[in-house]
């Protein structure tokens, strides 16, 4: 693999390449501290100090990555960031509930597919994800503990299985469509390890043992309106 450092040593391809892929960590990394923000007023006072903490660990992720898209392009991530935030915005949890399925599902989903990047040709990409996959293994297990007990105590069997779908739905996005010519050359210039696809299944798989501990089930393919691949493995 050959490692590079600069943007002159690119292709224009490779080049456009890791822009998209800074452009979209900025919006995510953004997103999720926009919605844990909003989602702050339904945190109960045990769990404060760690949501509060979440949101600036989403911030610093943000300010990191626009600090390398800075250095780049010698220009702000932040215009695209908020043009992107503004057309497609990441959805606000309603509830305490709701919330932490979303630190489950979404966090969980943005989690593996950044792993995918921790072995990238370019080299400030690769020491900015690094980080970023090692603060956020951290704290992957807490969305999960907390769905799971609540959803063993019940209260919210009536929206435990539409807010999951729903959060599931999005945590899945964050790889992006499998079997692309983009992932094809991203995998052959080294940028990332594996298709999309498989980067889901790894997701799925991981998080199988809380969907049964809290009840839950893998709706229908076809019920979460996305791209996924054929093959993939729901089963329980």
């Amino acid at each position: 693999m050959t490692e590079l450092n600069r943007a002159e040593e690119m292709t224009p391809e490779y080049r456009a390449t890791i822009l998209q892929l800074m452009e979209s960590q900025a919006y995510r990394e953004l997103a999720a501290a926009h919605m844990f923000g909003y989602g702050l007023r339904f945190v109960p006072e045990k769990w404060l100090r760690f949501m509060v903490w979440h949101i600036k660990e989403e911030t610093d992720h943000y300010e990191a990555v626009a600090k390398m898209y800075r250095e780049f392009t010698g220009e702000s991530v932040e215009p695209v960031v908020q043009k992107r935030l503004a057309g497609k915005p990441v959805p606000f949890a309603e509830s305490w509930f709701e919330l932490a399925m979303a630190q489950f599902l979404y966090d969980r989903g943005g989690f593996w597919q950044l792993k995918e990047y921790d072995e990238c040709s370019f080299v400030p990409y690769r020491g900015v994800i690094q980080k970023i996959v090692k603060e956020e293994a951290g704290h992957q297990g807490l969305g999960e503990k907390i769905v799971v007990e609540m959803c063993q105590a019940g209260g919210h069997d009536d929206v435990k299985q539409e807010l999951f779908e729903k959060w599931l739905r999005i945590g899945l996005l964050s790889f992006g469509r499998p079997h692309t010519p983009g992932n094809r050359f991203a995998i052959e210039n080294g940028i990332k390890k594996r298709d999309s696809g498989e980067c889901m299944q790894d997701f799925v798989n991981d998080i199988k043992p809380a969907v049964t501990a809290s009840g839950l089930r893998f709706p229908e393919p076809k019920a979460l309106a996305m791209e996924l691949p054929a093959g993939l493995d729901w089963s329980l």
